[in-house]
């Protein structure tokens, strides 16, 4: 049977619904554990396509022995790219179950399990003081909730890189419209870089 998941945000808190491909209405399932339940969920998962991580690294001119973090990492894709290709220290903080268990795996398969670590928990509780690069794809609305920790935990001259959403009040250092795929003109990614 062909399944599709869909995430609903209620009251602060996320559920993921499974449907049949031809069912209409009725959940066959609902996944979410007590610590969903609580936890504050900024943004739904939207993957970042590969090319795009690779031009906020650049963009962000994270360097060899630079430490990353990635606020909301998904499936570990920027920070693995950090590792692998960048040679940097990654740290993803990612709340959901599944998608922190999915980046460890691909982990642990590159053997990167020394570069990279990866914290599940709200991005709130996690003191990004060794940070030299943030990586965000939040929106504009979570920017702002996370704002106030980043200018109260992040150190002088640590780059902060955000895909299609702004951090209102701060002015960037770069911004750039990333075209995807130059031959077709689209899909294109407007990327901010601050630094503190």
């Amino acid at each position: 049977m062909d399944y599709w998941t869909v995430g609903l945000y209620k009251k602060g808190a996320f559920s993921s619904l499974r449907f049949h491909e031809n069912h209409k209405s009725k959940p066959l399932s609902i996944n979410k554990t007590e610590k969903e339940e609580n936890a504050l969920f900024l943004a739904p998962f939207v993957a970042t396509p590969t090319s795009v991580v690779r031009q906020m690294l650049i963009l962000a001119d994270l360097q060899p022995g630079e430490v990353l973090f990635d606020l909301g990492s998904g499936d570990g894709r920027a920070v693995i790219m950090a590792a692998k290709d960048f040679g940097a220290t990654s740290i993803g903080v990612e709340l959901r179950d599944d998608l922190a268990k999915r980046a460890l795996n691909s982990i642990q398969e590159l053997d990167l399990s020394e570069k990279i670590r990866i914290i599940q928990k709200d991005i709130f509780t996690v003191n990004l003081s060794t940070a030299n690069v943030v990586f965000l794809y939040l929106t504009t609305s979570a920017n702002e909730k996370i704002k106030p920790k980043l200018e109260a935990e992040l150190e002088s001259g640590t780059r902060v890189v955000s895909h299609d959403y702004e951090i209102l009040g701060w002015k960037p250092l770069k911004v750039d419209t990333f075209c995807e795929n130059p031959k077709l003109g689209y899909p294109s990614h407007t990327l901010y870089v601050y630094k503190r």
